[in-house]
């Protein structure tokens, strides 16, 4: 019984982990392949696995099995050295919904919830399975004051708590 219990608790922790932050809606009406290509990581709330990065990009591309593969790479001054990580993506649901589930170790996957998008496809905003994650991605390494600002306002309006939020430094292309 007590085996029973743990394996219980443990499906509904992984199940957890590919939900959705309550309030927060998936961007509808997505095209995965739109999204295919180079994104910079222009803020984030830091956590451990990319504490120190600098210069992330994430780069998405169609497998042939119809999953996404993932490369996130980012640089580590400390360090002196890249790191990068891959993955594998698929859709939770409808394919047209933005939310994804990403799995960069083995059969553990976590939520990838896309929760603002422009129209064409340059600027996004998204959220893990809770408000401890968050990313700001946009297809150019530098974005303006503006949007900065915009991606910020958006963020505490969802109820994220913005104190550890890390603008990503990128090369200057001047």
């Amino acid at each position: 019984m007590k085996l029973l219990s743990i394996v219980f608790a443990a499906l509904v922790l992984l199940a957890g982990c590919t939900g959705v932050p309550k309030g927060i809606e998936p961007v509808t009406g997505f095209d995965p392949q739109r999204y295919l290509g180079t994104w910079y990581e222009i803020a984030r709330l830091d956590h451990s696995f990319e504490e120190g990065l600098s210069q992330v990009t994430a780069e998405y591309t169609l497998n042939e099995d119809g999953s996404i593969k993932v490369i996130n790479r980012g640089y580590n001054q400390a360090k002196g050295e890249w790191k990068e990580a891959e993955g594998r993506a698929v859709p939770v649901g409808d394919s047209d919904v933005a939310h994804l589930k990403v799995s960069f170790f083995g059969p553990f996957y976590s939520s990838y919830v896309v929760f603002a998008l422009d129209d064409d496809y340059a600027n996004a905003y998204i959220s893990g399975y809770n408000r401890n994650y968050l990313w700001f991605l946009s297809r150019t390494p530098q974005v303006s004051a503006a949007q900065l600002e915009a991606f910020k306002e958006r963020a505490t309006a969802e109820g994220f708590e913005l104190g550890e939020l890390i603008v990503v430094e990128h090369p200057s292309s001047d």
